[in-house]
């Protein structure tokens, strides 16, 4: 009962169901009653017709016996007719003509009383307990259809109900479905007009965020765009300065200073690299070998990989193509080589793999390093975010961009162990659908 009031008061669409098949029973029954009432005058009235037209048949050469009574009709409802003689006495013949409620036969009566010729009277009469029966029984099945009918209206009503808000449910289906990067208009047709200036209101909000967020982005594109030529000046000048002759503790130093500025210059990248995969523009869509993107790889990051004595290949039976965006597919591998490269021990090992299954193509990279422990998955897409205890320098983008471009190309990502036994290594799987 507690949840039923609490459904009734929180629930539009149960308030209007129940109040709805109130008032509907409320009217049915009063219809009911109405019906009932007129159905019932009405068998009177027929059985009142019925007794003037026996007495019209009867005329002084047809009056039965004067007080003898004479049963016409059938045996369970049979009509008693008697002759009368007018008299100032008491009983039938002291009633004036017409219908009356008397006693005949020693029985309650419905009679009709009809002057025949000068001094003779006829008596129609009928037991008041037979024409009842009859009229209640031809009164009630005027009911029966309404009867019949009054369970079914709640039903009717919750149905119709929930019809009527079904385009709300279907509205409220696809807004959920949505990611958040997925601010476009809702499309408000199909709804009732009492609905749509709230759907009108909802994609202006929408549009009013977009733009804040396409400037958020933009402003963060434009100064890691404007902050390169100064780092890029930046860099050369301690290059410059590291090949002069300097003092031990200057040369440290300038070391330093050109990490600083090696790493800043890495995550103005990968800012960029982020900012353009959450941008929405159309994309050049190709089917993509995905061998090619790992050999593009391999040369750009064969370097970093001698530089820490990583073993870097490729596993692969076939070559699968991806649908999509070359330059997307190349940055998706691109960050997840290097992180693997990065956080992987000196003299450890890289794999490139892919293979197709069915209807899909399943890109993985797989290291030898920590890997990453699974209550902290769900975390390490977040931007900035880095799985503690870890002694590589980064920016915690590389597998943020990763996620936005997986999502942005219908892919899925997949984090496990490259040894399940020993919990050791990380195994990016991206699942793309063909």
């Amino acid at each position: 009962m507690d949840g039923f009031q609490e459904r009734l008061k929180l629930s539009l669409q149960w308030r209007l169901s129940w109040w709805l098949t109130v008032a509907m029973l409320l009217v049915a029954a009063l219809a009911a009653a109405v019906s009932y009432l007129t159905a019932l005058d009405e068998a009177n009235e027929m059985q009142d017709q019925t007794l003037r037209q026996i007495g019209a048949l009867y005329g002084a050469g047809r009056l039965p016996v004067v007080g003898a009574i004479q049963f016409v009709g059938d045996d369970e409802a049979p009509v008693m007719i008697l002759g009368l003689r007018r008299t100032p006495a008491g009983g039938l013949a002291a009633l004036p003509d017409g219908m009356h409620r008397a006693t005949m036969n020693g029985v309650a009566c419905r009679v009709l009383l009809r002057t025949v010729s000068p001094g003779l009277r006829l008596a129609v009469g009928q037991a008041i307990a037979f024409r009842d029966e009859i009229a209640n029984h031809s009164a009630l099945r005027t009911l029966l259809p309404l009867l019949l009918l009054i369970p079914l209206l709640p039903l009717l009503v919750v149905l119709l109900v929930r019809r009527l808000f079904l385009p709300v449910a279907t509205l409220a289906h696809e807004a959920d479905q949505r990611s958040e990067r997925e601010l476009q208009a809702l499309a408000p047709d199909f709804l009732p007009l009492e609905l749509r200036p709230f759907v009108v209101a909802i994609n202006r909000l929408l549009a009013r965020v977009e733009k804040s967020m396409d400037q958020q982005r933009r402003f963060v594109a434009d100064a890691a765009h404007e902050l390169r030529s100064p780092l890029t000046a930046l860099s050369l000048q301690a290059e410059a300065l590291a090949a002069t002759a300097l003092p031990l503790e200057a040369t440290t130093r300038v070391e330093a200073l050109h990490l600083g500025i090696e790493r800043s210059r890495v995550l103005l990248d990968q800012m960029l690299a982020l900012a353009r995969a959450q941008t929405v523009l159309p994309r050049t869509a190709a089917a993509v070998p995905v061998l090619d993107i790992f050999r593009r790889v391999l040369e750009d990051l064969m370097p970093l990989a001698e530089a820490r004595q990583i073993d870097i290949g490729v596993e692969a039976t076939d070559d699968p193509r991806v649908v999509g965006d070359a330059v997307d597919l190349l940055m998706l591998v691109k960050n997840l080589a290097d992180n693997a490269i990065r956080y992987s021990p000196a003299g450890g090992k890289v794999d490139l793999c892919t293979h197709a299954d069915g209807g899909q193509v399943i890109i993985e990279v797989c290291d030898r390093g920590p890997g990453i422990a699974p209550e902290q998955r769900e975390r390490v897409f977040d931007p900035f975010f880095r799985v503690l205890g870890s002694e590589q320098s980064g920016s915690g983008l590389g597998l943020s961009i990763v996620a936005e471009i997986a999502r942005r190309m219908g892919a899925t990502v997949r984090l496990d162990w490259t040894d399940a036994a020993q919990r050791q290594g990380l195994r990016v799987s991206v699942v793309f659908q063909v």
